[in-house]
């Protein structure tokens, strides 16, 4: 089985918000410094689909996994 790689514009794009990367930076921004005892999942700023989607991919291992960590990374920087 083959594994997709995504970037962060296409996590972006799944969930709905703008994938230009002034949009994606201006959100992390915002949204920086998150908790780290709040779970990426657990974030307020989220809407409810969108952290479902965040959970399922994450909980699976899926194909999205690994750039969500990444945004979860970034997010706690």
């Amino acid at each position: 089985m083959e594994t997709q790689i995504h970037a962060l514009s296409d996590l972006f794009r799944q969930l709905g918000l703008s994938d230009e990367g002034s949009s994606i930076e201006q959100f992390i921004a915002k949204h920086r410094p998150l908790p780290k005892e709040v779970a990426l999942t657990d974030a307020a700023f989220w809407t409810p689909v969108q952290a479902q989607f965040l959970r399922e991919e994450i909980s699976m291992d899926a194909d999205w996994a690994e750039i969500i960590d990444s945004l979860d990374a970034r997010l706690r920087e």
